[in-house]
């Protein structure tokens, strides 16, 4: 199939071949050069407890964070995790990217049994009502 190419100008055409190919297969490719191979198999209602590189000021030091996992978004080397603890009363929730250079370590400590993708419900339980049963 010859392009004409006042139709089409992209970067294929340029290189010299004669049919465009995808470009999301260049990007997966890039993409999967990025991805961190050392973490664990995770899902949602499981209790993690991750090591986190804060750095303050000149000084870099190493922060615990431990809760459950409440939400999980998936997309490549834009995966994204929400993790959930209540610290002194407050509940405190943070959004880790999953393969961020910054997270140095992630621990399963327990592995919940949910039946749903997202565990919201848990910001209005508090005490043992916001246990998620072991698996």
């Amino acid at each position: 199939m010859e392009i004409e190419s006042w139709r089409w100008f992209g970067y294929s055409y340029v290189l010299g071949f004669k049919e465009p190919f995808p470009m999301s297969s260049i990007i997966q490719k890039l993409e999967e050069r990025e991805l961190r191979k050392d973490l664990p198999d995770f899902r949602v209602g499981d209790t993690l407890r991750l090591q986190v590189k804060v750095v303050e000021g000149e000084k870099e030091r190493i922060q615990s964070f431990e809760g459950i996992v409440i939400k999980m978004n998936r997309g490549g080397n834009r995966a994204t995790f929400t993790v959930r603890k209540v610290s002194y009363g407050i509940g405190v929730e943070r959004i880790f990217p999953l393969h961020s250079p910054p997270i140095e370590k992630i621990q399963v400590l327990s592995r919940g049994r949910v039946r749903r993708a997202r565990l919201y419900y848990l910001r209005d339980l508090s005490g043992k009502a916001a246990r998620v049963a072991s698996a």
